[in-house]
């Protein structure tokens, strides 16, 4: 049975593909993923080249939304994956869609995190699996939307 990561495993991944993205290190497929969305963020770059800095507590960087670095980037990578494999059904093309909209798919990402995490607030406040049609439903609407 696998162990999920914890969040130290996770924050000292991220914060190791950083380290090997800035020192022009080769990377894994995964790794390269994550750098290219860490290139869109460098308000993140003073968390994640902090490995060993308290993991609760997260700082984080002067951003509007005070963002959490570590869940950001993470649904920007749960988003590319949906993406790259269509799952639910239909999310690449409604992120391609949004994207082609917003003129920038880091955009249509931002805007689907929306739906994700609604999605996923939904499921645990009710005590039932994602709901993958209300999740795509509301990208699409994002897709469409004057």
């Amino acid at each position: 049975m696998l162990i999920p990561p914890s969040r130290t495993d996770v924050r000292r991944y991220f914060c190791e593909v950083y380290a090997k993205w800035r020192n022009g290190d080769p990377l894994e497929p995964m790794e390269a993923l994550l750098s290219a969305w860490m290139r869109e963020h460098p308000e993140y770059n003073a968390v994640l080249s902090q490995p060993d800095a308290p993991v609760d507590g997260v700082p984080h960087p002067d951003h509007a939304d005070n963002t959490n670095p570590f869940l950001h980037l993470s649904m920007h990578l749960a988003l590319s994956e949906q993406c790259s494999i269509d799952q639910p059904k239909g999310i690449r093309e409604a992120v391609e869609v949004l994207a082609a909209r917003k003129d920038s798919l880091h955009d249509a990402h931002h805007a689907t995190m929306d739906c994700l995490a609604d999605m996923i607030a939904t499921s645990q406040s009710l005590g039932q699996p994602p709901d993958g049609d209300s999740y795509l439903a509301c990208v699409r609407h994002k897709a469409t939307q004057r």
